[in-house]
């Protein structure tokens, strides 16, 4: 089955509209679709949503006019650091994209200067930016037990493109094990995010291959997302991270249709 859940829009980040993209969908034959763009992050709104009523009237309208094409859902991707109203939306993933020192939060996604600027809050100690990471996103996680927890190891972005500073590091190995583990008892789907590879900053999808392995030797459950801001990244790279998944020990994956979240082949 074809399926994606992670797709951004005009109404957050995306370059498309949202009928754009299910024309584009039903042409290339998906059989499910959702919507989950940026929530309202009143801390940092250069590419949230600012108008989520008109976003889940749309999202609504669309699932309603291609019923008989392609089943359409509305999503929405969450900041730990600002969540959204749950009941709003047939779905929801969770990620983090910032770091809070001293009560603040910082964004560290958008670029690699937001990074750095971020890692001097943390006199360049790679490891403790790490762990003040995966210490709020951990904590919001068990609280939240979201549907799907976005790019889970989005703090090593930049490692093969700028410089590595996790990937080949085993002291970050062990710190990002023991969150794993932790975030895996809320039973909520790990995304296979594959915009990383697709926007070029790595060559493999989040989170990496160690993780994935350690989701399925515990049983854990993934769904395909290539977090696409436009149409045509709508699957990409699903092919190769299919034979990843596999080759790591998954035997399917999940996809929300009729409803419900459901385990496929792969």
């Amino acid at each position: 089955m074809l399926a994606n859940y992670h797709m951004h829009t005009t109404f957050s980040d995306g370059q498309n509209t949202p009928e754009e993209i299910v024309k584009y969908a039903i042409a290339n034959g998906l059989q499910a679709l959702g919507f989950s763009d940026h929530g309202f992050m009143d801390f940092d709104q250069r590419y949230c949503m600012k108008d989520t009523e008109g976003y889940i009237k749309e999202i609504k309208r669309l699932k309603e006019k291609y019923a008989d094409k392609i089943q359409v859902y509305l999503g929405v991707e969450e900041d730990a650091g600002d969540p959204v109203n749950r009941e709003e939306f047939d779905y929801i993933i969770s990620s983090y994209h910032n770091v809070l020192y001293q009560g603040k939060q910082y964004p560290f996604d958008s670029n690699y200067e937001y990074f750095t600027t971020c890692l001097e809050l943390y006199n360049n100690d790679d490891l403790a930016f790490a762990k003040a990471y995966y210490d709020y996103f951990l904590e919001y996680l068990i609280k939240r037990k979201p549907d799907v927890i976005g790019h889970f190891d989005l703090i090593t972005k930049f490692d093969e493109k700028k410089k590595e500073r996790y990937l080949g590091n085993e002291r970050y190995w062990e710190l990002a094990e023991s969150y794993l583990k932790e975030a895996l008892k809320t039973g909520s789907i790990f995304e296979v995010n594959t915009g990383l590879i697709t926007r070029g900053f790595r060559s493999t999808p989040c989170p990496n291959e160690r993780l994935l392995k350690m989701i399925a030797e515990n049983g854990g459950k993934v769904a395909l997302s290539s977090d696409a801001h436009k149409a045509e990244h709508i699957c990409a790279h699903f092919e190769e991270t299919k034979k990843l998944l596999k080759k790591v020990g998954f035997d399917g994956s999940y996809v929300l249709y009729d409803g419900k979240w459901q385990k496929i082949d792969l």
